[in-house]
């Protein structure tokens, strides 16, 4: 096991243990190097690695704002490991993913937020204001993306979120038009739940500073930053993510 920082930490995964079947990106579960199982989001799956950078960066700005969500790594993938796969479309992912992948945190015994579970409206309103803030349309009761693990709620998925970079490879776009853009919550699965946003927002925005959304960006590898018309370096990107990001920041058309 290795590290570098800032980085996440790299572990080789050792064995593809199973698909799973949600959605369209098909994860899969795998053992690594550190004895650790994980969630491993791949790189070949459905729209390349920039989910793969939204993961990161929302789920690293989670962890900084209180929120429980699972301990994120980097999973090096060998491509003898797609040989020993019978199921041809998992074994094409596999080799189409070699090289460097995202782990997240197994949590054994889990299960899924279904309503019925007590949500402290501080939590609920630290949520919405995390999604409102990353545009994340996908914690929805179609897909809420909430898991319960030691009576806490923990927070997961958040590859739809930061939709603006999907349009960078024609270019960089405004940040100004990210900033502006409004947020719909009538579909979050706490939106009801969630207490006084207001002061949430307060608190929030003392905790989320440009140098704060820096050093979550700082987490995501190199190789995951594609380059595109007017950032084609990786830290040409990282500013671009934290250009679009401080620029959200100062405005409040997106909250609830």
């Amino acid at each position: 096991m290795s590290s570098t920082d800032p980085a996440l930490p790299t572990v080789a995964v050792t064995r593809y243990l199973t698909p799973l079947r949600e959605g369209g990106s098909l994860p899969g579960l795998v053992e690594a190097e550190d004895l650790g199982t994980y969630v491993c989001k791949f790189r070949g799956a459905g729209q390349g690695p920039r989910v793969l950078v939204a993961e990161v960066i929302v789920g690293e700005l989670a962890r900084r704002i209180g929120l429980h969500t699972p301990r994120q790594v980097v999973l090096d993938l060998d491509a003898e490991i797609a040989r020993y796969e019978a199921d041809e479309e998992v074994q094409d992912l596999l080799a189409a993913s070699t090289g460097l992948n995202l782990g997240i945190d197994f949590l054994p015994g889990s299960f899924g937020f279904d309503g019925d579970t007590g949500t402290d409206a501080d939590v609920a309103g630290v949520v919405v204001w995390l999604d409102a803030f990353c545009a994340n349309v996908d914690r929805s009761w179609r897909n809420p993306n909430l898991l319960v693990w030691g009576d806490d709620l923990w927070v997961i998925d958040h590859g739809a979120a930061l939709y603006f970079h999907h349009a960078w490879p024609g270019g960089l776009t405004d940040p100004a038009r990210f900033a502006a853009q409004p947020w719909n919550p009538a579909d979050h699965v706490l939106r009801e739940r969630a207490g006084d946003l207001a002061a949430v927002d307060a608190r929030l925005t003392e905790v989320v500073t440009p140098d704060l959304l820096a050093e979550v960006v700082a987490l995501v590898p190199d190789t995951w930053l594609d380059p595109v018309p007017g950032a084609e370096t990786p830290d040409a990107l990282r500013a671009a993510y934290v250009a679009f990001l401080t620029a959200r920041l100062g405005t409040r058309q997106w909250l609830p």
